[in-house]
């Protein structure tokens, strides 16, 4: 038998920051990497995908060409798992996203602060072929 637990959320703000706070400890959870060329943006979800924090490049402080760099997206990654280590989340499932160059260093990153991974998956997007290419030139 399943015992229901009623969510209830209390939104707190840090340095500008909301953080959706739960009032019982989420001990699972999977974390989505979107690594673009111009920006990284890290999603911390619980395992009905519902967001519980979020933060990108942007956030962090970077601005224009620093936003796309490995450095930015470590740091992103060591916030977000400090905020999800806080909630009581111990073990994750990563989604990567992209191919930017921040998604390696996002990944160690989450590696080091003591989160167990329990499995990695590329989830970027990829064409079968694609659209129908356009009719060639008549001269």
């Amino acid at each position: 038998m399943v015992k229901k637990v009623k969510l209830r959320t209390r939104i707190v703000w840090r340095k500008n920051r909301r953080i959706r706070k739960y009032t019982y400890k989420i001990p699972k959870g999977i974390i989505h990497i979107q690594a673009g060329f111009k920006n990284t943006i890290i999603t911390v979800t619980d395992e009905r995908d519902r967001v519980i924090y979020w933060s990108s490049a942007g956030t962090c402080g970077f601005k224009s060409k620093r936003k796309r760099t490995p450095f930015a997206a470590q740091t992103i990654a060591t916030d977000t798992s400090r905020i999800a280590m806080g909630q009581g989340m111990r073990r994750v499932k990563v989604l990567i996203k992209g191919a930017g160059p921040g998604r390696d260093a996002a990944l160690k990153a989450i590696r080091k602060s003591g989160i167990k991974i329990n499995f990695i998956r590329d989830v970027t997007p990829m064409p079968h072929n694609g659209c129908r290419p356009p009719k060639k030139k008549r001269l």
